[in-house]
């Protein structure tokens, strides 16, 4: 049986999804990969049916925040268009912010908006010379009165041009390092706020990636997030939560692939029978199988630890291995359903060649996978497992 922990009513959201993707979304995916252009039919759809209240608590305007739920909807939708599945991860990406350290005031003020889907939102912590290390950040902010002056730029942020509020980090003492950064809340229309060049990328195609840019950029203090200094531990913070959202995105493109080999296989026919009974094909179906199984184990483990409030090193270390594995599965198994595919499926017209390229980003955005190899370690070398070696002479 499928790891399966959701109630009777998540079920039904699921269901919901699952057929809004497959009806709606699915048909929209080639077209939305090939002119590269953002879809907003697919946030309408997201926005007629309440998609994005999955996030929110009832108090907001959602319909009670669920990190699994939102998981499964990730999941669900990447299973037929990673680039409209991204739309809800990156919702989540960046109103957690809000959530975890905003103001009871700055929450009625914006999640109402988010929550209904009126608002896209996004997060931005990279530049040009700063991935995975945040101090070497160079963006700054200096306080003038009742305001911030924000100076410097960003780089690689989903949804840039299509969000209307962004989560940015910059440092308040550029001596500081770590120390040193603090977060805040810009509001599109901020006056020395712009938008740069739309990247043109291998995978993901509809979603914009581009580049921010601050000159003299004013916005009010109170759209502060937390205390001056907090900006790199809410960034983490935000990142043990946010990372399994790509994990998601990973399992459904790589379970989606699955799928689309195993009706391939079943249906084509060498030497008077259907590939998939071929011996060396159908290890291959088995092992993808038995990978996206193993993911969706640990993402919806992740999703549950999320949901009963765990925080700290336990969930940095799931959330780690969640994103790490699920990504590499997506990554080795939209490779095999190529392979399954043979020739077919290196030809745009099939899904499977869409789906290897959309995969490869998910080892990349909210720390590589090396990066994720690298706390997990570190974390595992902090636990005390003397213990189990107390029996062993």
């Amino acid at each position: 049986m499928p790891v399966d922990p959701l109630t009777e009513e998540q079920r039904e959201i699921r269901e919901l999804v699952r057929t809004l993707a497959r009806e709606r979304i699915a048909p929209r995916a080639a077209e939305i990969d090939k002119t590269a252009e953002f879809p907003w039919d697919v946030v309408d759809l997201c926005r007629d049916h309440g998609l994005f209240g999955i996030m929110y608590d009832e108090e907001y305007g959602g319909l009670g925040a669920s990190a699994l739920m939102t998981l499964v909807a990730i999941e669900e939708i990447s299973k037929v268009c990673a680039t409209s599945g991204l739309i809800v991860g990156v919702q989540e990406l960046g109103s957690l912010g809000l959530k975890l350290a905003g103001t009871e005031e700055q929450k009625r003020r914006f999640l109402p908006l988010l929550a209904s889907g009126e608002w896209l939102c996004a997060y931005a912590l990279t530049e040009p010379g700063s991935g995975s290390d945040s101090a070497a950040m160079r963006s700054e902010a200096r306080r003038e009165g009742d305001e911030y002056v924000l100076n410097g730029s960003k780089r690689f942020i989903t949804n840039a041009g299509v969000a209307k509020l962004y989560t940015v980090f910059a440092k308040t003492d550029p001596t500081a390092g770590h120390s040193g950064i603090s977060a805040f809340l810009v509001e599109a229309d901020a006056p020395g706020f712009q938008v740069g060049r739309i990247e043109p990328k291998m995978g993901i195609k509809g979603s914009t990636t581009g580049e921010l840019f601050f000159d003299d950029c004013r916005i009010p203090a109170e759209n502060r997030l937390g205390d001056e200094g907090e900006g790199f531990r809410i960034a983490m913070r935000i990142l043990d939560r946010s990372r399994p959202g790509i994990g998601a995105q990973g399992l459904g493109i790589a379970q989606g692939a699955t799928d689309y080999a195993l009706e391939y296989a079943k249906a084509r026919e060498t030497m008077g029978r259907p590939i998939a009974e071929h011996q060396l094909v159908a290890g291959m179906l088995a092992d993808m199988e038995t990978k996206c199984e193993a993911a969706r184990g640990l993402l919806y483990k992740c999703g549950q630890l999320i949901d009963d409030g765990a925080d700290g090193a336990e969930l940095t270390k799931v959330s780690a291995m969640t994103k790490l594995y699920c990504t590499d599965v997506a990554m080795e198994v939209t490779t095999d359903a190529v392979q399954v595919l043979g020739g077919y499926g290196y030809m745009q017209e099939y899904p499977v060649e869409r789906m290897m390229r959309d995969a490869k980003i998910t080892q990349l955005y909210e720390g590589t996978n090396q990066i994720q190899r690298l706390v997990i370690a570190r974390e595992m070398v902090r636990e005390n497992r003397a213990f189990l070696l107390a029996a062993v002479s």
